[in-house]
């Protein structure tokens, strides 16, 4: 039992960040019908530039409390990571707007690549080592272990996600969005700039990579070029899983897919003999993917849509 509770929470860990990811795959989707691969660099992004601010504000012999020094990194990569969403849609996406849909898709991958080669000429192929300065003191529960850090990042994420449901929910913004989603072409007509609102989108989704790429660099303790590209395609895993376009599944599909990758962790060994170890928690999530693939294409929470007019 303090096995199956261990992997409960570190499920919830994963899932909450995967989850945090996921929302951005599904509101670009929802709006423009598009896969962003390139959202998992955005997250990579997100995490370098906040460790650089912090090494950098280190070097300088600026001595602040650590949750002090990531609050500044964020209010550095945030913006950065919008202005890159941003810069992504309007160079890449838009001209390809109305083309046939493997255009954009061969797009998204190619600037993924792209991504990645400028992460290696900024930041080199070596892993980037999480600055020591956050609270990783444990808290037991129920013979289970969790830091305080991990507690701070289920918290944190929930409310993010909560914020962001609201804002779509209740706030004008919001209702433009849910307008294009439905349809682009009518949304216009009734005064909604379309182009903003999907500009908006991006920008949102990346604000939110960036802060997701900053939980996975402290919970892990370090960042690497390489980072976004296996993340992404596990939160691209769960938005799917969830019901991709579907704001609420993209929140359930995360948490849901982090636990099944962490049970499957712990119990993977014990399963198969000791023939596959926990190294291979990796082809659950893709295990996953196929499987609804399969048998339920629109996602747990999604609906089947007719073809826009």
């Amino acid at each position: 039992m303090d096995i199956f509770l261990q992997q409960i929470l570190n499920g919830l860990v994963l899932g909450s960040i995967y989850a945090l990811i996921a929302l951005g795959y599904t509101m670009v989707y929802g709006i423009m019908g598009l896969i962003n691969f390139a959202h998992g660099e955005v997250v990579m992004f997100g995490a370098m530039v906040t460790i650089t601010v912090i090494t950098t504000l280190m070097g300088m012999g600026i001595n602040l409390p650590g949750a002090a020094l990531v609050l500044i990194g964020l209010l550095v990569a945030v913006p950065a990571c919008m202005l890159l969403g941003f810069t992504i849609e309007r160079v890449a996406y838009r001209p390809l707007r109305g083309k046939q849909r493997l255009a954009p898709l061969i797009t998204a991958i190619g600037v993924s690549i792209v991504l990645q080669q400028v992460a290696i000429l900024i930041w080199g192929r070596n892993y980037i080592p999480f600055p020591q300065i956050l609270d990783h003191d444990v808290v037991s529960i129920f013979g289970a272990s969790i830091t305080k850090l991990q507690i701070l990042i289920i918290v944190l994420c929930l409310a993010i996600m909560a914020g962001l449901l609201l804002m779509v929910e209740k706030t004008k913004l919001g209702r433009a969005m849910r307008a294009t989603s439905q349809n682009p072409a009518v949304a216009g007509l009734m005064g909604v700039n379309v182009n903003h609102i999907i500009s908006a989108t991006f920008v949102i989704g990346s604000g939110l990579g960036a802060i997701a790429g900053v939980m996975v660099a402290t919970n892990y303790e370090q960042a690497h070029y390489y980072m976004g590209f296996m993340i992404g395609l596990k939160a691209f895993t769960a938005a799917v899983l969830g019901g991709i376009g579907n704001l609420g599944g993209a929140v359930a599909g995360g948490i849901l897919l982090g636990i099944i990758e962490s049970l499957g962790a712990g119990y993977i060994g014990t399963l198969t003999g000791g023939f596959l170890g926990s190294n291979y928690q990796d082809i659950i999530a893709f295990i996953v993917l196929i499987m609804v693939l399969i048998f339920r294409p629109s996602g747990l929470l999604g609906e089947k849509m007719a073809d826009r007019a």
